[in-house]
């Protein structure tokens, strides 16, 4: 079927011999990441210009296709692993993370229930106790109990299962005629994935509460307002079920009120789950921990080990008290997927536990990171971006033309250039026009957010290559676009 010297579907010596190149390719690529401009300086549509209408009838050398990716496809990457990367959150990736994903795919096993590879089940339940461990969560989360932990790919998809879990198992209760009187809480601050989550659950996105915030509790989720929205909802007939808090907004990295919070839920009867996507890996130390006290009160807790814990895209850790729960929700059981263990129930079958049945083997890329590294070196890791932080923080509190505009807990500073003659109108544009200016050079990608009506600057440190010079340079580049927007006014 395939000639000599062509590449066979699967083949040990041409799988080592290609395998080397790639892995050649991407080490180069590393090596020379500072070279490319960190934000894709591209046009809409560009790669349709460069690649042929339809596919090769006849096989082309590997070498050829990655003289296509160094010259037409790298232009049109973001380099989110450039350690002048400063947006949004990070999304790590490290050498034992690509080394676990590497041996994912080749492995390629697709583990949606025990039997299809017992130690792809059984190596999550592992590593998911490690991590909760490391996060000192309450027993109830670990598999030793009625809980227990599983990857999902993102911290949306978290979300969406323990809504589900949590909408099925009040209207057990309620009737299911109650669906359009069930009520989600939220505040203005917390991810979208709520919102889209509540879409898919049938949940009306009128019944989706998300609570205003303000700076004078540095844009956390005020128990008062929570309870108030609650009374005056249950006296309208409506049924609170569902409350989402946050530690680490995407905005601000503030971290809403857990304990008080878990409190307010339990007394009314409501799933409580909190989103740690972002910060959830600073609570590996101890320093740090105090930021998921609370916790306890929780239904469930969701960190993603691909944004700031050296783990590559995707590997989002979601831990729940009440694994039946997800199960009641989420299982199928048709002819062709039954077998003997699964019907003793005598294992976990990680696919009833999320949205598809298929799924990766991807707890080796997490065991890998934690092997690796070791959790003592990982806290380093996270330390040094906090410090950078908090050395960013200080260039710009240095320069009286900007402010930080919300408090930094994390890797994050929130900042702004301050409009002169104090024109709030102009100072929106004004800092919309630094980051565009900024990005545009290529040295650094920052991104923004709106705070209080407030056109805010983001500058998340995350990235694995960042140093202290990536930061100074970064914040050089800042200034000299402030002052030529300046000096233009």
């Amino acid at each position: 079927m395939f000639r000599e010297g062509e590449l066979r579907p699967m083949d040990a010596e041409q799988l080592r011999e290609y395998g080397h190149q790639m892995v050649d390719f991407i080490a180069d690529y590393y090596k020379t990441i500072e070279n490319f401009p960190v934000l894709s300086q591209v046009e809409p549509g560009y790669l349709h210009k460069l690649l042929p209408d339809s596919a090769p009838n006849q096989p082309e050398a590997l070498q050829n296709v990655l003289d296509d990716v160094r010259v037409k496809i790298l232009p049109g990457v973001t380099h989110w692993q450039s350690p002048n990367y400063f947006a949004y959150y990070p999304s790590n990736s490290s050498v034992a993370g690509f080394l676990g994903e590497m041996l994912s795919a080749g492995i390629n096993m697709i583990g949606f229930s025990w039997i299809t590879s017992p130690a792809a089940t059984e190596l999550e339940m592992i590593v998911l106790d490690w991590l909760g461990k490391m996060l000192k969560l309450p027993e109830e989360f670990l598999s030793s109990g009625q809980g227990g932990g599983v990857i999902q790919g993102t911290a949306s998809e978290a979300v969406l299962v323990v809504l589900l879990a949590a909408r099925d198992k009040v209207l057990t209760r309620v009737g299911k005629d109650s669906l359009k009187k069930l009520v989600v809480y939220g505040s203005d601050q917390t991810h979208s994935a709520l919102q889209k989550a509540c879409q898919i659950a049938g949940v009306h996105l009128d019944n989706c509460r998300l609570l205003k915030t303000d700076s004078s509790k540095n844009y956390a989720l005020s128990p008062d307002i929570l309870c108030d929205a609650i009374s005056q909802d249950m006296s309208n007939g409506l049924i609170p079920f569902f409350l989402c808090a946050t530690v680490g907004t995407t905005s601000s990295a503030t971290v809403d009120p857990l304990l008080a919070l878990g409190k307010i839920a339990k007394k009314y009867g409501m799933w409580f789950h909190v989103d740690a996507a972002y910060a959830g890996s600073a609570c590996i130390c101890p320093e740090y921990r105090c930021y998921i006290d609370g916790v306890e009160e929780a239904d469930s807790f969701n960190m993603n080990a691909h944004k700031w814990f050296l783990t590559n895209f995707d590997c989002s850790a979601l831990w729940v008290k009440d694994r039946n729960a997800l199960i009641q929700s989420l299982s199928t059981n048709p002819e062709f997927l039954k077998n003997k263990a699964s019907q003793a129930n005598m294992v976990v079958d990680y696919k009833d536990w999320q949205i598809p049945l298929g799924r990766r083997f991807r707890s080796l890329k997490l065991w890998m990171v934690l092997r690796l590294y070791g959790v003592a070196n990982l806290q380093r890791y996270i330390r040094n971006h906090i410090n950078l932080a908090k050395y960013f923080e200080g260039l710009v509190t240095g320069d009286s033309r900007f402010e930080v505009v919300a408090p930094r807990l994390f890797s994050l500073v929130c900042f702004r250039l301050l409009p002169p003659d104090n024109d709030e109108n102009h100072g929106n544009k004004l800092n919309h026009d630094l980051l565009d200016a900024a990005n545009s050079t290529g040295k650094i990608f920052i991104s923004h957010t709106v705070l209080s009506g407030k056109y805010i600057l983001r500058f998340a440190v995350g990235a694995p290559l960042t140093e202290e010079r990536h930061v100074t340079a970064a914040w050089k580049v800042l200034q000299d676009e402030a002052s030529a927007l300046l000096g233009s006014l």
